[in-house]
């Protein structure tokens, strides 16, 4: 069983259609830096979760609990949709198991942060959005395994599914929760900080991507990107694209209004590639590993950059829209104030006729006498 497998030799295995994301394992095992990227790792998932719990508001979740449109939402974009669309690329573009574990663990996750930041610049729902992610994040406890273990079994004779950690990915995704806990707590106690750890956790974002990537790079060198196949670039470019599009689909059925559509969208595409690096890292074996843990980092690069468009197009022809909705409101809102006001202007206007009326009735005796 697992006890008698070769990592190594599986993990190198694969053909050339599908490539190996495991090359360079033994590069990546033997070098001293190695285990300072996993407490980089575990400590950016640890803030990354303390955001988002600081970012949650018991009110609006018992609000969200007792209308769970976005916990649904929630489970069928990133437990439903996502799982499938990383399964389905993987088989079309003919993956090994390797390439293919990192894949479907990456699109098995739930939403990521990114989301909430990008929200803000589409003028989405917030609210709706903080609730997504959070939901996704406590499903993820019991829906990410269940996921890996179910869509995985095109690869079940293959060493590496065979050593596949779930119970590893359970013990991660459930040390995540004291974070979130924590957060709530902060947010309920003290508000004001409570902002601030969102805004770290937002730019703590930003810093680990790019030292993550900067230490991998050193770590190594050109053999990294010689060991990356095609098609698992093309899979990192198309997959966040997708997703995208199956989340503003999904609202679409919901009938929901065009910000949560976007938010939903935004939501569905943009995974917590925190934890995906955070499971790769600290679950399997640095002779597994390899290359394999550069896709959530490619994966981060290409949903940041596409959501990043998709915020240019809505600034640059959407916003209008936007602003023309929110203006009629406006519009609504004065002409009700004017008619207010008119109604004041005629009721002044009666009492001051009759305060001249009642004045020229007293000036009329002085004009006699004169």
């Amino acid at each position: 069983m697992a006890g008698s497998a070769q990592p190594p030799t599986a993990a190198g295995d694969g053909g050339p259609d599908g490539g190996s994301l495991a090359g360079g394992g033994e590069a990546f095992a033997d070098r001293s830096l190695s285990q300072g990227l996993s407490v980089l790792v575990g400590l950016a998932l640890c803030v990354t979760m303390l955001g988002l719990g600081c970012a949650v508001e018991l009110g609006q979740l018992g609000q969200q609990l007792r209308r769970p449109v976005g916990l649904l939402l929630a489970l069928l974009g990133q437990f439903v949709a996502m799982p499938l669309l990383a399964f389905l690329l993987a088989l079309i573009f003919a993956l090994d198991e390797v390439a293919a574990v990192a894949v479907l663990l990456c699109g098995c996750c739930p939403g990521g942060n990114l989301s909430n930041l990008m929200s803000v610049l589409v003028d989405g729902d917030m609210n709706l959005s903080i609730i997504m992610t959070a939901s996704s994040t406590l499903l993820a406890l019991f829906l990410m395994p269940l996921c890996l273990w179910v869509y995985s079994r095109h690869w079940i004779n293959t060493a590496l599914v065979q050593l596949l950690p779930l119970g590893a990915v359970s013990l991660t995704l459930g040390s995540t929760l004291l974070p979130i806990g924590l957060g709530v707590l902060i947010r309920y106690r003290h508000p004001r900080a409570a902002d601030l750890l969102v805004k770290i956790s937002l730019w703590s974002l930003l810093v680990t991507l790019v030292i993550l990537f900067i230490l991998t790079g050193t770590m190594l060198g050109p053999d990294l990107l010689a060991h990356i196949p095609a098609s698992v670039y093309a899979i990192a470019v198309l997959m966040p694209l997708a997703g995208y599009a199956l989340g503003y689909g999904l609202a679409t059925v919901f009938k929901m209004p065009p910000h949560c559509r976007r938010t939903v969208s935004l939501e569905t595409g943009c995974q917590n590639v925190q934890l995906c690096t955070a499971i790769l890292k600290l679950t399997f074996p640095p002779e597994l590993i390899g290359s394999m843990y550069m896709f959530p980092l490619l994966y981060a690069l290409f949903q940041s950059a596409e959501a990043g468009l998709f915020v240019l197009v809505y600034k640059m022809y959407g916003r209008d829209s936007y602003k023309q909705d929110t203006l009629g409101e406006e519009e609504d809102t004065d002409i009700s104030y004017k008619k207010l006001k008119e109604e004041e202007v005629a009721d002044a206007s009666y009492g001051t006729v009759t305060t001249e009326e009642h004045s020229s009735i007293q000036m009329e005796p002085t004009q006699t006498a004169l």
